[in-house]
């Protein structure tokens, strides 16, 4: 297929260049005359080119000695044609640039192309490694055939553009590599599955038992008639007389009292924005046991706030900064004035500095060396958006972009980038403009400084760190930077004695910590280190060692120069409602695509891991051997958060599942970092499947649908990363602090309300069946109904539907003491509401009422059989309403209307069913005292002991209403 994708390049009016260059340099060097004033645009092209010589990259031939079921390769493409399309990995018409998803890394090489023409008759194709999961790793190489010698390119990570990524800035073109199933966000995406509550699974159950009881009774009562006649058609009938054990009526009302707690919840005005998607799972938000929850944009803003800077004798915070941009306007005014005055010297300062003895530097200028550091070692670039009311050509759009301050906006990999090089924009000193060779800064005086790009070395989960090489173009200077984590830097930098100590007073904090360092290099330094890098960066066989090997040649006694603390902001209320869940007995697991570091510190700064509570970092583990040590180790702790890596879980899952997930479900808290999003879902079935207990995932990204729709219950949160994972959770909301009063409250009452449902509506059919088998013993176990007609059509539906409904508006606690009060969360998920204990209660219940109101009324009844249909049915709707009365513990005035409405329909219908009932024998006071006599020794006992068990031993949440 390659063959026949047309090409067209990125930029083809030169005069739309031109244009913007000459705009560029005109904004850059208005600021007077600088150290930057001389040097020529980069976008200059047509000058550029004489430095773009042929380049062959040569490499050795067993570099593809590849294993070929690994790899694939895309058919050569033999274009002479220029036509609309993609294809090759060219930026600008010349370099190829490519943007890694999350992580900003710049990759361009020569392709041997004297002009851009030459882009469409080269002859070329891609070996690339087959579709696979993992987002973080990518083989391949590119080749190009028909120069002399052949041109390869190895191809890494770090050429990737995957599926969605969204470039910054500038223009990119690219070959299709993988489409559809192929890509990583399709593989790395589940298919969703329909979700059953644990409510309604516990109900079939039930309905079960309820069924095997009918097949029972029916088979004695045929027994007892001692299986005269044709039996079986006398068991088919006490089959269907029985009928109404089995609550075909219970799915009916469960769907409508669902519909109703969605209703309720998306009306609840505490948590507004919230969205019920699915009606199927309310009870579970009140049973769940995990809740396992995304980082960014979850628990955080994904806002980064610059707060301390500590240069190891003195802290800078929020309210000195300003002494920081004094030192800084005085340092640069300082080096001005010298410069200015040594314009007829010709020797550049740093052979002069390089002769001085080192003497011990103020405050002022190291100060100035750490801001400069921040501002020059980072992977951020500033975007300039265009005019409005301009051509939205991409070929024209440079040309009208506005280089304002006001309209600069900044684009990087990691938001704490972009909180650094905002921080030193409000210090002075200021980033505008970089591309992939150099970087310019403006001075609080208005002066632009140009750094030449020498290297860029990214930042990696397993180095910690990232560094530049640069070179000042108004002294010449070469300078090694790199920041990174503590625990990375603390060997790299020289012996200080403050680093280590301050480094865990800002994590305490809750602070993101950052060691800045920097290393001088002579000119004949940086060219050694350049050919052994280049060398190392060609080869195909351990090419990443071997360039860290490099790398690392330079990271020795390095010049230690401050210690900055960024801090990510939370949402609002994650830490007290983090407390609840904890206190609510939900353990609460952190599964996340952040690097460990990060993730500690959210965990510690929300509160997910206390203060007084220690944290294991699990060990890189690679083989099953280190597993089992590092296992055995974590197994010696006790009541401590666990902290480990996606590779190093992989490798527990995969040799020690069991183990693992037994250890990992004792702690209180669990942070999983550097997930991918199938790890995500993984983690979430393993949970479900080792645990038996009910999980909830919440996440914000597409990264967390996967999670979401493995859980029993997913919530997703309306973030700034789209709407994916809101519109594929059962819940949705708009900030974290709504899960506790969605599961505290919410989950509680609809679980409660449900079990309080389920089991009424089995006991109104159990009654109404206990008084049909007392019925048919009384009379020789007659296979005849006792009620007929619209008296049973009417039982279930006008006569009990509407008090036994409302049951959905019962609470046992008010919304306030459920949520001063999380702890009452914790009896739910033992399932004590509905279990076949309290159905065993139920049953006893409808067998003691049953009897009572058959021999009762025919005890009581005179001469005609029609006065025993009266009395019993009567005195069967009353105990049902009475029962209902019973059974709640908060009353609502729908409640009330409930009771006199169905009474009300009931004492109307009397006096229409003459088929029934004796209407001159139903104004009578005999009927009025005998129904009430049989209600009252139907009841009575039950409000007894219901009066002595709230005294004996009152529930949980009556100990708090009292």
């Amino acid at each position: 297929m390659a063959d026949q994708i047309p090409l067209y390049p990125v930029r083809s009016a030169a005069a739309a260049a031109a244009a913007a260059n000459r705009k560029r340099a005109a904004y850059y060097s208005a600021a007077g005359p600088g150290p930057g004033a001389e040097r020529p645009s980069r976008y200059q092209l047509e000058d550029e080119s004489a430095h773009l010589d042929e380049m062959p990259l040569m490499m050795s031939e067993e570099g593809f000695e590849n294993d070929e079921s690994d790899y694939h390769t895309l058919p050569r493409a033999r274009v002479t044609q220029r036509k609309r399309g993609l294809e090759w990995f060219v930026c600008g018409g010349w370099k190829f640039l490519c943007t890694r998803i999350k992580e900003f890394h710049q990759t361009w090489c020569f392709l041997g192309l004297q002009k851009k023409q030459d882009l469409f008759s080269i002859n070329a194709y891609v070996y690339a490694q087959k579709p696979q999961l993992d987002i973080h790793s990518f083989e391949g190489t590119f080749t190009r055939e028909d120069s002399d010698p052949p041109i390869h390119e190895s191809l890494s990570i770090e050429n990737t553009l995957w599926a969605g990524t969204v470039v910054a800035s500038g223009t990119v073109i690219g070959v299709v590599i993988y489409t559809g199933k192929e890509t990583r966000s399709v593989m790395n995406t589940s298919n969703p599955k329909s979700k059953a509550g644990l409510l309604d699974l516990e109900l079939n159950q039930l309905t079960k038992a309820l069924f095997l009881a009918l097949v029972a009774l029916s088979v004695v009562m045929v027994t007892l008639q001692g299986f005269v006649g044709p039996w079986y058609r006398n068991l088919l009938r006490f089959l269907l007389l029985f009928s109404y054990i089995i609550p075909i009526s219970l799915r009916v009302n469960l769907d409508m009292g669902k519909a109703a707690y969605g209703w309720m919840i998306m009306r609840d005005e505490s948590i507004p924005g919230t969205v019920v998607r699915t009606s199927t799972i309310p009870e579970e938000l009140g049973r769940l046991v995990y809740l396992l929850t995304d980082k960014t944009g979850t628990l955080t803003q994904n806002e980064m706030v610059f707060k301390r800077l500590h240069l190891g004798t003195v802290s800078y915070g929020p309210d000195t900064m300003d002494e920081i941009q004094n030192h800084v306007v005085d340092s640069y005014s300082q080096t001005h004035s010298q410069a200015g005055g040594n314009t007829t010297s010709s020797t550049p300062p740093r052979k002069a500095q390089s002769s001085a003895p080192k003497v011990r530097k103020s405050v002022s200028s190291r100060v100035h060396e750490a801001v400069k550091a921040v501002a020059l070692c980072h992977n951020v670039t500033p975007v300039y958006e265009s005019r409005a009311g301009a051509a939205t050509d991409a070929e024209f759009a440079e040309v009208d972009q506005d280089f304002s301050d006001e309209n600069r906006t900044y684009q990087a990999s990691s938001p704490d980038e972009v909180a650094l090089v905002q921080w030193t924009e409000s210090v002075g000193l200021t980033l505008v403009n970089r591309d992939l060779t150099s970087m310019q800064l403006r001075t609080p005086s208005g002066q632009v400084l140009t750094y030449c790009l020498l290297q860029t070395f990214p930042f990696t989960s397993e180095s910690k760190r990232m560094g530049v090489i640069v070179r000042d173009e108004s002294t010449a200077e070469i300078t090694f930077y790199m920041k990174g984590a503590d625990t990375a830097m603390s060997t790299i930098v020289q012996y200080n004695d403050w680093l280590e100590e301050e480094c865990g007073n800002m994590a305490r904090e809750g602070l993101r910590t950052l060691v800045v360092a920097k290393k001088a290099l002579t000119e004949e330094q940086y060219q050694d280190f350049e050919s052994r890098y280049n060398q190392a960066r060609l080869s195909l066989h351990d090419r990443a060692l071997k360039v860290a090997a490099v790398v690392e040649s330079l990271e020795r006694e390095m010049e230690l120069l401050c210690l900055t603390g960024v801090e990510d902001q939370l949402q609002a209320g994650v830490r007290p409602t983090l407390e609840m869940l904890r206190n609510a007995g939900i353990k609460i697991w952190m599964l996340t695509g952040d690097k460990l570091e990060t993730a500690t510190c959210i965990a510690k700064s929300s509160h997910l891991v206390s203060r007084t509570q220690d944290t294991h970092i699990f060990r890189p583990v690679t083989s099953r051997g280190e597993a089992h040590l590092e296992l055995n180790a974590f197994r010696r702790k006790h009541d401590c958060a666990l902290v480990i890596s996606g590779d190093s879980l992989e490798v527990c899952l995969k040799y020690y599942e069991h183990e693992f997930m037994e250890l990992a479900c004792q702690c209180p808290a669990v942070v999983c970092c550097r997930c991918s999003p199938t790890q995500k879902a993984r983690i979430v079935s393993l949970l479900r499947q080792h645990t038996g207990r009910r999980t909830c995932a919440i996440g914000d990204g597409g990264n967390d649908v996967s999670m979401i729709q493995a859980a029993d219950c997913g919530i997703g949160i309306e973030g700034k990363e789209g709407r994916q994972a809101s519109l594929a959770a059962d819940f949705s909301i708009t900030q974290f602090r709504h899960v506790g009063r969605l599961l505290v409250v919410h989950g509680r009452s609809s679980y409660k309300r449900s079990a309080a449902l389920g089991q009424f509506v089995m006991h109104r059919g159990l009654i109404i069946s206990t008084m049909q088998a007392v019925f048919s013993s009384v009379f020789y176990f007659a296979s005849v109904p006792l009620y007929q007609g619209f008296l049973m059509v009417g039982y279930a539906t006008v006569y009990t539907m509407f008090p036994v409904f409302s049951l959905v508006l019962d609470e046992d606690v008010r919304p306030d003491t459920a949520m001063l009060y999380p702890e009452l969360y914790k009896d739910l998920t033992k399932g004590r509401s509905l279990s076949f204990k309290t159905f065993l209660v139920w049953v006893l219940i409808s067998v003691y009422q049953g009897g009572i109101l058959m021999y009762g009324a025919l005890v009581l009844f005179e001469s005609e059989f029609v006065h025993v249909v009266a009395i019993s049915f009567t005195a069967l709707i009353l105990t049902e309403l009475l029962m209902v009365a019973l059974t709640v513990r908060t009353w609502h005035w729908l409640m009330v209307v409930a009771q006199f409405l169905s009474l009300g329909c009931y004492v109307a219908s009397l006096a229409f069913l003459n088929e029934y009932f004796d209407v001159a024998f139903i104004t009578t006071v005999t009927f009025v005292w005998k129904v009430s006599a049989i209600t009252v020794v139907s009841c009575l006992p039950l409000y007894t002991l219901k009066f002595l068990r709230r005294k004996l031993s009152p529930p949980s949440y009556s100990k708090l209403t009292s």
